[in-house]
């Protein structure tokens, strides 16, 4: 009988793997190559790791199928053209990755520190760092006896590019350092954006028509590799610092934690997410910390990091593959990942804008089931390319609603029509308008829009316009959710009976509300057409309104060509207007609203005109000793003029009390009449006796 050999040879590996070997490299030189050299990724983060891990497997079941290029063995990333290379002084080396999401991964790092370590089972615990893992752009900065001389990237590890005038934008980050700094310091750190920061940044990008950005992490990248610092400078960027490259000239501390807090007293921004943790245990409490927090956290995170705290302990484990044995990143979910849309709708919001959402096949991303994401206007979803039937890429990161940032690119097996905003509103049927320059389709019936009851009743109460005490957002929740007010003229049908039935809602307080609601019924012609929530028509403009017209019949019957000849009413103002007037509900609730009792003294058409202030504009600024903000408008209106928010050459007056701050500067600028409360009430009186002012 033959005996079998010991050791068997592990077996060729097929075609099909060697093929699918190949594949993998193509792919992810291709994704690597748009993300990090183009800045336009077309997957997510967490398709690109399943890919990379997967030729991982390959490669070490069949060592023969590694190839020198093989996206496994480098630090992935070129040299952009435009900027000067910078060869690291020390490399910028990539740490492994911990995709187990569970507490396994950090018991799987701290058994391999402990084994690399010869330590026994009953050995104290090892004592590590942990960091958050920012999801930024990683950056060297060079300090020369603490002076900033220098910003790289991290390029391919070896050679980075010469960021320095775009880094030195960043008000985070000092051009020199505080205390007796060393003759070198390198310090390495991440580039990053705030979540509410890229909010603001695409939302000026959406609003002048320009491409939005796909996510925090490539919009910081962007930045930092603008050839024009004058536009990196328009970015808000921030950093924080988290290690070491070069040093010459610093006994610097023994541990990690302690180089931080070195970096920090030199005035470097270090993130006060961090801890020193003892053992497995440590490390798992803090994952599951984070994990907790992820979503509060004003900025985007994809893991933390973990690193032995010993320098000394470090540099014994030393490192396999260009990556530390000491440190690892560990993951958490993706907050980006890709799936179908099955249809686009179109979603009607409180103040009336027409959103159009994807409907999506359901996807877990950023820690919950995503089946809906916002492609926020018709205008951005044609820029996206985005069909029914498409692969996209989703994102769902902290508080931000799910959106689609791309599609996945691609042949579409058949043709499919691009989506059309519609020309009526899916809720109520009232036009669909958009104002020549916006990018927002809105709805026209505001008051009459279902969609929109809430955000009408509350506009409506408020103190500026009905002044209808006692009725707040909980309470306008509970009236709407229950049915029991479906328009604004329903307010002025509500009994003590309905009222007290609700929840949290006694006697006296159902009482007193009836009563605001009767005081509300005599108003002022412009407080009732504020309140009716006119697109662009504020106080001031419904003010200039009432004065000009006289009365609402007037005002409603009036033309495109008469609203022009109102003070400070153009083109788009006086088109939304007569667009508000021509749909039929909403001229049927101002009925509905007189009939229930509403009034007001009615004018002459332009009486403001013989007034002794009649053409002279007012900005208040600051704290007045006795008036309110408030009582001094009214006072100068009640004599003709009118109170502005802004100043500009056609200002008159500037009325400035305590802590006056830009507009006193802005007037004193332009030589503009500036009055303390004594002088304004002085030239009111003078006004009021028809003195010369």
């Amino acid at each position: 009988m033959t005996q079998a050999p010991l050791f068997q040879p592990a077996p060729a590996p097929s075609d099909e793997a060697r093929a699918r070997a190949e594949e993998l490299r193509r792919l992810l030189h291709h994704h690597a190559h748009l993300y990090y050299v183009l800045d336009a990724p077309q997957i997510p983060d967490a398709e690109y790791d399943r890919l990379f891990h997967e030729l991982q497997a390959i490669e070490a079941a069949h060592p023969e199928l590694l190839t020198p290029d093989s996206p496994t063995q480098r630090v992935l990333g070129k040299v952009l053209d435009g900027f000067t290379p910078v060869r690291h002084a020390v490399p910028m080396l990539s740490i492994r990755t911990e995709t187990d999401t569970s507490s396994a991964g950090a018991l799987a790092f701290d058994a391999r520190v402990r084994r690399e370590l010869g330590l026994a089972e009953d050995a104290p615990p090892v004592e590590y760092a942990c960091e958050l893992k920012f999801d930024g752009l990683a950056i060297n900065l060079r300090y020369e006896h603490g002076t900033l001389v220098q910003a790289a990237t991290r390029g391919d590890g070896e050679q980075g590019e010469d960021v320095t005038q775009n880094i030195r934008t960043i008000a985070q980050i000092p051009l020199r350092l505080i205390g007796d700094a060393p003759a070198v310091l390198e310090v390495r750190g991440e580039v990053y954006m705030r979540r509410d920061a890229f909010e603001r940044l695409n939302e000026r990008q959406r609003e002048a028509g320009e491409k939005t950005f796909v996510n925090p992490r490539n919009a910081a990248a962007g930045a930092v590799r603008q050839l024009d610092p004058a536009i990196a400078a328009k970015r808000p960027l921030s950093f924080f610092a988290y290690g070491l490259g070069q040093v010459q000239g610093w006994d610097q501390p023994g541990t990690h934690s302690g180089v931080l807090d070195a970096l920090a007293a030199f005035g470097l921004p270090v993130s006060n997410e961090r801890r020193v943790a003892q053992g497995a245990e440590g490390l798992i409490a803090f994952h599951q910390d984070i994990a907790a927090r992820r979503d509060q956290l004003p900025f985007d995170i994809d893991g933390v990091v973990y690193k032995v705290n010993d320098l000394a302990l470090q540099r014994q484990l030393g490192f396999v593959t260009r990556e530390p044995r000491w440190a690892v990143a560990h993951k958490y979910p993706a907050q980006e990942q890709v799936t179908a849309v099955q249809a686009i709708d179109v979603q009607v919001g409180r103040t009336g804008k027409l959103t159009p959402v994807a409907r999506l096949a359901p996807v877990f991303v950023g820690g919950v089931t995503v089946t809906n994401a916002t492609l926020h206007n018709l205008f951005e979803l044609r820029r996206k390319g985005v069909r029914i039937g498409d692969q996209v890429i989703v994102r769902r990161a902290g508080d931000v609603i799910p959106e689609v940032v791309g599609r996945v690119t691609g042949d579409r097996p058949a043709y499919v029509p691009n989506f059309r905003m519609p020309r009526h509103c899916p809720v109520c049927s009232s036009t669909v308008v958009r104002e020549k320059g916006e990018v927002d389709h809105r709805c026209s019936g505001g008051l009459f829009c279902a969609a929109q009851r809430k955000q009408a009743l509350l506009h409506f109460a408020q103190r500026r316009a009905m002044d209808i005490e006692g009725l707040g957002e909980k309470l306008v929740d509970q009236l709407v959710d229950a049915g029991i007010i479906r328009t604004l003229p329903e307010l002025y049908t509500l009994g003590l009976a309905k009222l007290s039935a609700l929840e949290r809602m006694a006697d006296k307080s159902a009482a007193n509300l009836l009563a605001a609601l009767e005081r509300s019924k005599s108003t002022t012609l412009p407080r009732f057409l504020y309140a009716l929530g006119i697109r662009h028509v504020g106080e001031a403009t419904a003010k200039d309104l009432a004065r000009h017209f006289g009365s609402l019949d007037r005002l409603m019957d009036a033309s495109v060509e008469q609203l022009l000849q109102v003070g400070d009413v153009g083109p788009v103002v006086a088109q939304s207007i007569r667009t508000f007037f021509d749909q039929a509900h909403n001229r049927e609730v101002v009925e509905q609203l007189r009939a229930a009792g509403i009034h007001w003294p009615e004018g002459e058409p332009s009486a403001v005109a013989q007034l002794p202030l009649a053409g002279l504009t007012f900005v208040l600024t600051g704290t007045l000793p006795t008036l309110t903000r408030d009582e001094a408008k009214e006072r100068i209106e009640a004599l003709g003029g009118k109170a502005a928010g802004s100043v500009s050459k056609k200002t008159h007056y500037v009325v400035a009390g305590e802590e006056a701050g830009s507009k006193l500067a802005k007037a004193q600028e332009l030589g503009v009449t500036i009055l303390d409360e004594a002088g304004l009430l002085a030239l009111l009186e003078r006004a009021a006796a028809g003195e010369p002012l």
